[in-house]
């Protein structure tokens, strides 16, 4: 009856008339023709003490080429001491157990930072404890100690359908906990970038930057995802969002606490997609797959008989579109899992099986290739890394207060070059250290960028 009444005051133009004496007298009414009006309220109640913001403070130091001349600092009277800036972001993140007071957000929230901060729905804030991360799937796993916490169930996120109804709950623009609704566009979502290993589910639920490590949960109140990531041009919600599935970030959590990192099986290739040209050159009937570029000594696919050539069409018999899913299918299986490969090789396609073992990076001693790299350990860069189509040399040790430390030579940093000549692995950076006797200058590249370390 209201519904109709609505519909005729609208064709009368005077729903907005209407509107004041409605509200003035009876307020909203809470059935409708004697049906209750649908509400997330009760379930929200249950699942919003669980959501915590994430504020964290990361001290960066700052490289000033003024600052570090010694005749500058003796002019100016400046100390030796680097100078430091501090950097601060917020985000989101979900509680997990309740017991021992473990929280799931994503790295990119809390990796790298010196100090974390969680609030809860109350107000009351703790000091995090980082337990661990893992940039590949970009999870994270911090640690309170607290009483009369509130834990979300996680939901088997395999279950997931198009269309499903789901919420989204975090904390936007530092504004307070706030939660949009919407449903599940799309499961499987991958080769976003961003991420080494990717399984998104798609939403249209409203995401915004600070909602990052947040919920996004069932209409039963159950965790079926991590809130991520976004798609926009501008910056802002255009209905494209991505959350990590729990059955993803779940099986990620359980290694974090008990290793304090991610041990991911690997099988020993690199491929790549195959073009139209590969294509023709292999006599394919289509693009579908991923060609093998690559197979390790001693590693996993050698010991199944794989070559360079070979199609690998399907893993455990889900078919493969390109390298990314292979890739993923690597990643985001457990170590010690065994897979069944289809193989297409000069027109026949057979099944292999292989064991997913850890990585074996081969590593050098720079100490080795120059005597200016004591204290530096160079290793092969990762599989996840070449497939992403990153080449280089991965700087895995740095000595404190070696040459190369001094210069600015940081762990994680990626060698690209040696002078104006390109690195691509590591045989070649062998071959070129010790070219130049008088100037050792190494190009590098990490998340901030590509700079140059001249190291004396």
């Amino acid at each position: 009856m209201f519904t109709r009444l609505v519909r005729r005051l609208a064709s009368l133009g005077l729903v907005a008339m209407a509107a004041v004496p409605l509200a003035s007298h009876a307020g909203l009414p809470t059935a409708v023709d004697g049906q209750p009006l649908p509400s997330l309220a009760p379930m929200l109640e249950k699942v919003t003490p669980a959501v915590v913001n994430i504020s964290t403070k990361t001290r960066v130091q700052v490289r000033d080429p003024f600052f570090d001349d010694p005749v500058f600092r003796q002019i100016f009277g400046l100390s030796g001491s680097p100078r430091e800036r501090v950097e601060q972001s917020l985000g989101s993140g979900v509680i997990v157990d309740a017991a021992k007071g473990y929280i799931l957000t994503n790295n990119h929230v809390v990796g790298g930072a010196d100090d974390i901060t969680v609030t809860l729905q109350d107000g009351r804030d703790f000091k995090g404890k980082l337990v661990g991360t893992d940039p590949d799937t970009d999870v994270a796993v911090v640690q309170i100690t607290a009483t009369g916490l509130q834990a979300l169930p996680m939901a088997d996120s395999s279950k997931l359908r198009v269309g499903d109804f789901v919420v989204a709950v975090g904390d936007p623009f530092g504004l307070g906990q706030t939660v949009t609704s919407g449903i599940v566009s799309a499961l499987g979502r991958n080769g976003l970038g961003g991420t080494g290993f990717q399984n998104f589910i798609q939403t249209d639920a409203s995401i915004n930057p600070g909602n990052s490590g947040g919920a996004l949960v069932n209409l039963r109140g159950e965790l079926v995802g991590i809130n991520t990531m976004i798609f926009s041009p501008s910056g802002g919600n255009v209905g494209i969002g991505f959350a990590i599935p729990t059955n993803l970030s779940g099986e990620v959590m359980q290694q974090l606490i008990a290793n304090g990192k991610v041990n991911r099986g690997n099988l020993g290739i690199d491929t790549q997609d195959i073009t139209p040209r590969i294509a023709k050159a292999l006599n394919l009937k289509d693009n579908n797959g991923a060609v093998v570029t690559r197979v390790s000594t001693g590693s996993a696919a050698e010991g199944a008989d794989i070559q360079v050539g070979d199609v690998i069409t399907a893993i455990d018999g889900k078919p493969l579109r390109n390298a990314q899913e292979l890739r993923n299918a690597e990643g985001l299986l457990p170590l010690g899992s065994t897979v069944k490969l289809s193989v297409l090789r000069n027109g026949s396609t057979r099944d292999v099986t292989a064991r997913l073992v850890p990585e074996k990076l081969a590593t050098i001693d720079g100490a080795k290739l120059d005597a200016r790299l004591a204290g530096v350990t160079f290793s092969e860069l990762s599989q996840n890394l070449r497939g992403q189509g990153i080449g280089g040399v991965g700087v895995s040790a740095v000595r404190p207060g070696s040459r190369a430390a001094q210069a600015g030579l940081q762990t994680s940093d990626i060698v690209i070059g040696v002078g104006n000549l390109r690195v691509p692995d590591l045989r070649t950076l062998q071959r070129l250290a010790g070219v130049n006797p008088r100037q050792l200058v190494l190009v590098v590249s990490n998340d901030d960028g590509v700079r140059y370390v001249e190291i004396r």
